[in-house]
């Protein structure tokens, strides 16, 4: 979700979306492609693509929607664990002070240390309802506009 909403809002920003524990090539289910909709996005095409190290050598952040996605990318590929977090914490914390420099930023968060805490997670809605995908699909669209400045 959050990897179509930064495509459809800020276009000129690069993204590569990928999951920590996917099967490969699988197409999003008809909940996310609907809670997208009533959002005025499209991810027409979109496949699940598992989380490589090629993924994270170029990226300037990496976004996470879960604290055990962190610990994932900590554990798996703990180069990148400086530049990665989750996206409330990202909301909270990388907005602030939109003047400096993106790396000097992030840098500064200490991402690699710092504890991850339970209210990061955004609530996957895996197995609910439709409504459950749009209410997630609002929080992560909410959560990346609060982020605009790094995006732009």
């Amino acid at each position: 979700m959050a990897g179509a909403i930064v495509r459809t809002r800020w276009p000129d920003v690069e993204v590569v979306t990928a999951g920590t524990h996917v099967v490969e090539g699988m197409p999003m289910s008809w909940r996310t492609r609907d809670a997208l909709g009533a959002l005025d996005v499209r991810a027409d095409g979109h496949r699940s693509h598992q989380l490589r190290h090629d993924d994270l050598d170029a990226a300037d952040l990496v976004v996470a929607l879960a604290a055990e996605h962190v610990e994932y990318v900590r554990r798996v590929h703990p180069a990148a664990a400086g530049r990665t977090a989750t996206l409330k914490r990202l909301a909270r914390d990388l907005a602030a002070d939109p003047d400096r420099p993106l790396a000097a930023r992030i840098e500064a968060l200490g991402l690699a240390d710092v504890a991850l805490e339970p209210w990061e997670d955004v609530a996957d809605p895996a197995g609910g309802d439709l409504p459950e995908f749009e209410a997630c699909a609002r929080e992560v669209h909410d959560l990346l506009v609060q982020l605009e400045s790094v995006w732009r």
